[in-house]
């Protein structure tokens, strides 16, 4: 496990040089918000985390319903049972275990790893805009249709889950990455994921947090790099 803090952010890495899993406490007035929960075995290291912080987790935040941003929620509310969970409407479905699409989506199979056994049923079911303590909701459906980003306005720091990865190079989620390609090979919709990355991009984050890799300072131009190579790559693949 590895810890990395960037102004109120902590991003705490699990497997880190073999398959990086990241989750983040964010730090407010009242508490600790953790973003993701990461696989099953993550639990104990997360409360380690909040503990060395000295401060309660209070809510549970979830980017998408992914077994690997989820697998240890049901342990983590059984330890936390006063933590409010909070998933976008449509990745709730997901949480369920289902899987099925819904009318008007692209009908394209949702892939990754849906979880079957998750018995935690959120608080909140987010939309885009909506704001959890200093964090906006993002919406950025790509990698799965309700996939959610977060941006802690107070510095500009941008957790943006599988929306984006930095392990083995920046790339927008379902560009595949040679080094790293299992975000690319669990990506539901490129065409979405294309268009939330341009739009993410568009905030000019302080810092890019992503669900497997460092984080990353200053990231627009390499952002809109990649977002150009994605561009490329995603139409070659078309035709």
């Amino acid at each position: 496990m590895l810890k990395t803090t960037i102004e109120h952010v902590t991003q705490i890495s699990f497997l880190p040089r073999l398959f990086p899993v990241n989750v983040y406490l964010v730090e407010e007035n009242d508490g600790l918000t953790l973003i993701d929960a990461g696989m099953s075995f993550s639990k104990k290291g997360i409360l380690q985390a909040a503990s060395a912080i000295g401060k309660p987790i209070t809510r549970i935040v979830l980017t998408h319903a992914h077994g690997d941003h989820v697998g240890a929620l049901d342990g983590l509310k059984k330890e936390l049972p006063d933590a409010s969970v909070y998933i976008s409407q449509r990745d709730a479905l997901l949480l369920k275990g289902n899987a099925e699409l819904l009318p008007g989506e692209q009908q394209t199979p949702i892939r990754g790893g849906i979880p079957k056994n998750i018995t935690t049923v959120p608080d909140v079911l987010l939309s885009g805009g909506d704001s959890i303590g200093s964090l906006k909701a993002i919406a950025s459906p790509g990698h799965t249709p309700g996939h959610m980003a977060f941006l802690d306005e107070r510095s500009g720091i941008l957790i943006a889950g599988d929306a984006w990865l930095t392990r083995g190079g920046l790339a927008v989620s379902g560009m595949l990455n040679p080094l790293f390609p299992f975000p690319a090979l669990a990506t539901w919709s490129k065409e979405h994921s294309l268009q939330s990355a341009t739009s993410l991009t568009a905030l000019k984050p302080a810092v890019l947090a992503v669900g497997h890799g460092k984080m990353l300072t200053n990231p627009t131009a390499s952002m809109q790099q990649a977002v150009t190579q994605a561009e490329s790559a995603f139409r070659r693949n078309t035709k």
